[in-house]
C-alpha cells in the first residue's frame, strides 16, 4: 500500500471519527463553550505540555546512554521534528528521531530505534500502572463501576499488560542471548542474497545493541522510571488544566483513565490525530464521567489543539538546525533511515 493510499484511509478514518463526535452537537452551544473557556489554564496546557516533551527528551538520553552521551538540546530538537512529522505523517518519528541523532553522534540508526521501541514499550507500561492504580486503589463513583464500558477497558488493560511483559522478556531475552539469536538469524540468511544478508545482519546486530540500556545499573533504571513517572503526570496534568477551563469538575485522578483512553484514540493513524483523538476523549469523559457532551467536544477539541500546534510549531521552528527544509521533512517522514553508522 502506497503512502497516498495510507493518507487516503486515514483521512476517511478522520472524518467517521469527527461524524461521531460531532453527531446531534449543538453547533451554537459548542461554539459558546469554545468562547467561554477560561484562557489562562488553557495557557498554561501550552507550557505544561512543552515541560512535557522537555522530560521525554530528557528520558531518551537516559536510554541513549549506555551507548553515548547525546546533549539534550540535540535531542530535544530531534524529539520536536521526529513528533511533529508524526502529525504529518503518522509513526514516521520513530524512524526520523534516531536517524537525527545519527546524523550528529556516534549511535547506529538501527541501535538509536532500539532504544524507541523501549520508550514506547516503558510508556505503555507507565500508562497501565497509572492506569491500575486508578481501577483498583483509587476511589471511582458507583455508577462507573456498573458501566459496561468499564468492564471492557478492564479487561483490555489486561491484556495490554500481558503484551507488554511478553514484549519486555522478549527484548531481554534479545539482549541477553544477543550473540546467539545473532547466530541463528546469520544461518537463515545464509541462503539470502548477499546484498539483502550484509544490511540485515548489520542492522539487526545494531539493533540489539540498542538494547544495552535493560541491562543497566538500578539506579539509572530507577531514572527511567522516575522520568516516565513525571512524564504521564505532566500529561494528566495538561488534561486536568482543559477541565478547569471548561468548568468540567473532575478529580485529577480520573485523568489517568482518560489518558489509558487517549492513548487508543492515538494509536489509530490519521494525520494530526485528528478523530481517533476527539472521539476517545469526548467517550470517557460523556460516556464514561457523564460530563454534557458539548463541553466534552469542546474540551477534546481545545485539548487536542494545544497539546500538538506546540509540538508542530517547535518542530517546525527545529527544522532549520537539522538541516532540514519543510518539503526535506516530509520526504524524510517518509523513507526509511537507512545510515547504520
Amino acid at each position: 500500500m502506497t503512502r497516498r493510499h495510507q493518507l487516503a484511509i486515514g483521512v476517511l478514518l478522520a472524518a467517521l471519527l469527527l461524524a461521531f463526535v460531532l453527531q446531534g452537537v449543538d453547533w451554537n452551544a459548542l461554539a459558546q463553550a469554545l468562547r467561554n473557556a477560561r484562557p489562562l489554564p488553557l495557557l498554561a496546557v501550552v507550557l505544561v505540555t512543552v515541560a512535557a516533551y522537555w522530560v521525554r527528551a530528557w528520558r531518551w538520553g537516559s536510554l541513549l546512554a549506555p551507548l553515548t552521551r547525546v546533549g539534550l538540546h540535540d535531542l530535544f530538537s530531534a524529539t520536536m521534528v521526529g513528533f511533529a512529522a508524526s502529525l504529518i505523517v503518522p509513526r514516521s518519528g520513530e524512524l526520523l528521531r534516531p536517524w537525527l541523532v545519527a546524523r550528529r553522534h556516534p549511535v547506529p540508526t538501527a541501535a538509536g530505534f532500539a532504544t524507541i521501541v523501549i520508550e514506547r514499550l516503558i510508556d505503555l507500561m507507565t500508562v497501565l500502572a497509572l492506569f491500575a492504580l486508578y481501577f483498583l486503589a483509587l476511589p471511582r463513583p458507583q455508577a462507573q463501576s456498573d458501566n459496561p464500558i468499564m468492564g471492557a477497558v478492564g479487561a483490555a488493560g489486561g491484556a495490554a499488560a500481558l503484551i507488554a511483559l511478553a514484549l519486555l522478556a522478549l527484548l531481554l531475552a534479545l539482549h541477553a542471548n544477543a550473540a546467539r539469536a545473532l547466530a541463528v538469524l546469520e544461518r537463515l540468511l545464509a541462503r539470502a542474497p548477499r546484498w539483502l544478508a550484509q544490511p540485515l545482519g548489520r542492522v539487526l546486530h545494531s539493533f540489539a545493541g540498542g538494547l544495552a540500556v535493560l541491562r543497566a545499573p538500578a539506579l539509572h533504571l530507577a531514572l527511567i522510571g522516575l522520568q516516565s513517572l513525571a512524564l504521564w503526570l505532566l500529561t494528566a496534568l495538561s488534561f486536568q488544566l482543559v477541565q478547569i477551563a471548561f468548568g468540567i469538575d473532575l478529580p485529577f485522578h480520573t485523568n489517568f483513565l482518560l489518558i489509558a483512553f487517549l492513548v487508543v484514540g492515538e494509536s489509530i493513524p490519521t494525520p494530526g490525530l485528528v478523530g481517533g483523538f476527539h472521539a476517545f476523549y469526548v467517550l470517557a469523559l460523556a460516556e464514561v464521567y457523564g460530563v454534557d457532551r458539548t463541553a466534552a467536544v469542546a474540551a477534546s477539541i481545545a485539548a487536542h489543539a494545544l497539546t500538538n500546534l506546540p509540538v508542530l510549531l517547535l518542530g517546525m521552528a527545529y527544522l532549520g538546525r537539522e538541516g532540514l527544509s519543510f518539503r526535506r521533512l516530509g520526504e524524510a517522514a517518509q523513507a526509511r533511515p537507512t545510515r547504520e553508522g
